[in-house]
């Protein structure tokens, strides 16, 4: 079942914490939300010392107020359980909540996060609280959902309090049932490492030269995943038993969480905190840096979980705490601009973070709509713009989703395995990062898909798609290979990068020919290969196929291809080095489709020369000129269809139509030649 937000209407909100601002305030904040058209407001995330200032001891008081002020106006409320921020009171009285480094230094009051999923007195005080909240407002007229902590696995996202390693090897007991079955998995008669007595399971501990065991590690990464849909149930049960007219939903996604299982096992609908700026902050020396439009990728993974989703935090100023992460004013419309990237991606509910900028905390500098002064300002205006073109517009987008003939996959297993593993780890970013970028400036749709090995029929979710891209697979099971080569016979064409198939999900090296599950379908092994690093030079790439292509080398790491089957087709080789003349980009046709595979991590060069060979174009090429900087995407339902238009540039861009479309934001009819101003938005119908 797919697990999205249920809108008839595209609607705006804004965070609010009342508890923040005089209660006089509240009536003309309310207010003039209102008047920019604004539907939703999100409260109480972090609240807790407000709600409970005492143990056992609630006072609602203040939120019944401002609760019933806000439905005054006829704004609707999503209340977050607070448990994201645990009192001093809390913490002081019983410490073993808090969460540990690894060296097993306690994280003290003062922050925020600093709890452990698996304390038990954390769960119990946690539930009553929720509980509490859940009973006291489950009757109010303003509250619509619930918000599920704040942001899990942000701040930190590994464990390593007592209860954690507590919890942890009772996890382990379960998975393996046998000390001799987690030797076996683990490896452990590698360096006498063998378990004999099941107190002696840790998660990860300070080793020498920092390298655990890196089948533990992996391990690790699933457990701490497991623990937070653990915490997280707790509260969902509690809402739905004493709410059940309220949605449940959660934000963020970060890492060491498998989103999708949470959000199928206990959520309505997933929820995303969009920041483009973080895309962009670090600085790039790359030629055309993708920058803020690389943000996209993102909200593509969130889409993949839900389709339609709320964005529970939307960027509305300069960012920023007193002591990192230091952003930049947004230009004007660029706020504006990156909502509709946000809606463009499947967001169908954007709330602003936050309604008045924090003159006290750590935030003080992470700027919502409203500054300090709380006058009328730019991007107050630019929230009031976009409220009247959702109140506008929001009936025909809402409900649509975002349409790609081709995906980038991945997986779990390996994005955490390879958080440990240099040998492929850093390939898959640059390789996705690679893809990415050229489709996006070749205008041509992606999503990017998850490959879950529990999920309900994932061979037809992939045969949606004409193109998939597995950069690195390391971590390949002969089920996934055999629903990949499911996917290539039915017509879809199918490309790896190297190091694909050398691990089993136990994150060992079988004894069989790299790329192991997958050899037979790609018609090719690996007979050597070498990493590229240090004063190793990339080699050359000669394309064989298909005329000349860009000038190209073969970068990161070198798989050495031997071709095993005579329908393998040679599309590049390498042109330099002691293997010159050997394959690196094969193609062998099976079934109605095409596995590719290439020895290399992607460069935008290489992805071009592919995406030459594939012959895939923008599903626009034939009616719409538009200039890189330009972002394409299509929302559409089986009788409607929205192209969006974003251009991420300074400068106007100029777009050529050849044939008359409706714009809808403007409600014009255009043709011919038009300009996009800068940071400027349109969608034809």
């Amino acid at each position: 079942m797919v697990k999205s937000i249920r809108l008839k209407q595209l609607e705006l909100g804004v965070c609010y914490y009342p508890e923040h601002w005089q209660e006089e305030l509240w009536e003309d904040d309310f207010r003039r939300m209102r008047e920019l058209k604004m539907s939703t407001i999100r409260v109480g995330e972090f609240a807790w010392a407000l709600l409970e200032p005492q143990e056992g001891v609630f006072e609602f008081g203040l939120f019944d107020r401002a609760l019933d002020a806000a439905h005054r106006h006829g704004l609707k409320v999503i209340l977050g359980t607070p448990t994201a921020t645990p009192p001093a009171w809390l913490t002081h009285k019983y410490p073993e909540v808090l969460n540990a480094a690894q060296d097993g230094t306690l994280y003290r009051h003062g922050m925020r996060r600093h709890y452990n999923y698996n304390s038990p007195k954390y769960r119990e005080l946690c539930a009553i609280i929720t509980r509490e909240m859940a009973v006291h407002f489950q009757d109010h007229p303003a509250v619509v959902g619930w918000q599920l902590d704040n942001e899990f696995n942000c701040e930190t996202n590994v464990f390593y309090a007592e209860a954690d390693h507590a919890a942890f090897r009772a996890w382990a007991r379960r998975k393996y049932a046998t000390l001799d079955a987690l030797n076996e998995a683990w490896g452990t008669v590698v360096w006498s490492q063998t378990y004999t007595d099941w107190e002696q399971v840790h998660l990860p501990r300070p080793t020498v030269a920092d390298s655990p065991n890196p089948h533990l590690a992996l391990d690790e990464k699933r457990f701490i995943s497991d623990s937070v849909l653990e915490f997280a149930q707790i509260q969902a049960d509690i809402v739905r038993e004493a709410a059940p007219g309220h949605y449940v939903t959660t934000n963020g996604m970060f890492g060491h969480l498998d989103s999708h299982a949470l959000t199928d096992s206990m959520l309505d609908f997933f929820s995303y905190d969009s920041y483009p700026q973080f895309a962009s902050i670090s600085g790039s020396t790359e030629a055309k840096p993708l920058s803020d439009r690389k943000w996209s990728l993102n909200l593509s993974a969130v889409r993949d979980v839900s389709p339609n989703f709320c964005v529970m935090e939307q960027q509305a100023g300069p960012g920023g705490w007193v002591n990192r992460m230091k952003m930049p004013s947004p230009r004007p419309g660029q706020m504006r601009l990156w909502t509709y990237q946000s809606v463009l991606h499947g967001a169908d509910l954007v709330l602003y973070f936050r309604w008045r900028t924090a003159t006290v905390g750590t935030e003080i500098y992470w700027h919502g709509l409203n500054d300090y002064a709380n006058r009328p300002n730019r991007r107050v205006r630019e929230a009031g713009e976009v409220g009247r073109e959702f109140a506008a517009i929001g009936r025909k987008i809402a409900g649509t989703t975002y349409r790609a003939d081709v995906a980038i996959v991945r997986d779990y297993d390996n994005e955490w395995d390879g958080e440990f593993d240099i040998w492929h780890g850093p390939l898959t970013g640059r390789s996705t990062h690679a893809w990415y970028k050229q489709l996006q400036y070749r205008h041509i749709p992606v999503d990017l898909v998850y490959l879950r090995t529990q999920a309900q029929d994932q061979l037809a979710a992939l045969q949606k798609y004409k193109v998939l891209i597995y950069p690195h697979a390391a971590i390949l099971t002969p089920e996934t290979a055999e629903l990949l080569s499911a996917y290539v016979e039915s017509g879809g064409k199918l490309i790896f990068g190297a190091r694909t198939g050398y691990k089993d999900e136990r994150g060992q090296c079988p004894m069989q020919p790299m790329p192991g599950p997958v050899a037979q379908l790609c018609g090719i092994t690996v007979e050597e290969f070498t990493a590229i690093t240090g004063t190793a030079a990339a080699p050359a790439l000669r394309w064989t196929q298909g005329g000349s292509g860009p000038q190209a080398w073969a970068e990161g790491f070198n798989d050495i291809l031997a071709v095993e089957d005579p329908a393998v087709e040679v599309m590049a080789e390498y042109a330099e080095e002691y293997y010159a003349g050997r394959p690196a980009l094969t193609k062998r046709r099976h079934g109605a489709g095409e596995a590719w595979y290439y020895g290399a991590a992607f460069s935008e060069p290489v992805v071009d020369g592919i995406l030459d060979l594939l012959g895939v174009q923008s599903p626009s090429a034939d009616w719409l000129s538009v200039p890189e900087q330009v972002e394409i995407g299509i929302r559409a339902d089986d009788h409607r269809s929205y192209v969006f238009l974003l251009n991420y540039g300074e400068a106007p861009a100029a777009i050529v139509l050849s044939e008359r479309r409706t714009e809808l934001l403007g409600g014009t009819q255009i043709e011919g030649r038009v300009e996009i101003p800068a940071y400027g938005v349109l969608i034809l119908e």
